[in-house]
């Protein structure tokens, strides 16, 4: 049978949460008046951009710009975070006191402190010293905040395989690097893709903190929409959706990695 007992209660606990929220806000007299048709000309639009345009065409609106600004910055902040974690992974299990000092700093550091301090000190701090735009800026603060989050990731990751296996490689004349390259990390990968998934995911939803420093991604659009229209719930339940989106598309490409890799085995 499709649904079993406890499918049915769930859904019928559900339906009464949903009919008591409606009444509780039918009985208070909220009323608003939906503007739902405008929402779409803010995802694309017909028409001339500017004034060299000859003919109508298709564009983007102010949604889907920063929509398409908020996958680039999680996509370049996702590439940078996995580079700068697998370092910090393998630093945390150095030897050498120094690097490994250094590494378990850095993850306490920045584990502890908030994104949003991180994203105004490397943006007003750093960016002034080293002439980083918004975008460079943003991304970075990302990046690092969610490679300390990786780092500790990869490091449960290679601590999950068996030590013997890096015996075994370095009595077969493989050096650490080798050993580490060829035999530990693809195998560690493949364990902590489900984590590292959910980190992503929490990137994504994170980077909508870069709106503070005036970078245009799709929360910082989202605002200006609505303080512009005063639309506020039909932008924001826009914006929410975009959101969900990208984190569901992540989501099932973290799915089918997963399934390949595990016919591959």
């Amino acid at each position: 049978m499709f649904f079993n007992k406890r499918s049915i209660i769930t859904l019928a606990v559900l339906g009464l949460f949903l009919a008591a929220a409606y009444y509780f806000f039918v009985s208070k007299g909220i009323t608003y008046i939906w503007h739902w048709e405008k929402v779409p000309e803010m995802l694309f639009y017909h028409g001339m951009k500017s004034a060299d345009e000859t003919t109508p065409h298709l564009h983007l609106g102010v949604l889907m710009i920063g929509f398409m600004l908020t996958v680039k910055i999680s996509i370049v902040a996702i590439i940078f975070a996995i580079i700068l974690g697998t370092v910090v992974g393998i630093a945390r299990l150095s030897s050498e006191p120094v690097t490994k000092a250094i590494s378990i700093t850095f993850v306490e550091l920045i584990r502890n402190t908030p994104l949003l301090v991180q994203i105004y000190i490397i943006y007003f701090f750093a960016g002034s010293m080293l002439r980083l735009s918004a975008f460079a800026a943003g991304t970075a603060a990302l990046a690092i905040f969610e490679g300390a989050y990786v780092g500790e990731i990869v490091r449960a990751g290679i601590q999950s395989i068996h030590k013997g296996q890096m015996e075994a490689a370095r009595s077969l004349g493989m050096s650490y690097g080798k050993a580490m390259r060829y035999i530990i990390l693809p195998q560690a990968f493949k364990r902590i893709i489900p984590p590292l998934a959910g980190q992503f995911i929490s990137l994504i939803k994170d980077s909508s903190l870069v709106s503070v420093i005036a970078l245009a991604d799709l929360m910082f659009q989202g605002q200006q929409a609505v303080a512009r229209t005063y639309y506020a719930f039909e932008i924001y339940f826009t914006v929410a959706a975009l959101y969900l989106v990208m984190t569901f598309a992540l989501s099932m490409a973290t799915q089918y990695v997963e399934r390949r890799l595990a016919v591959s085995d």
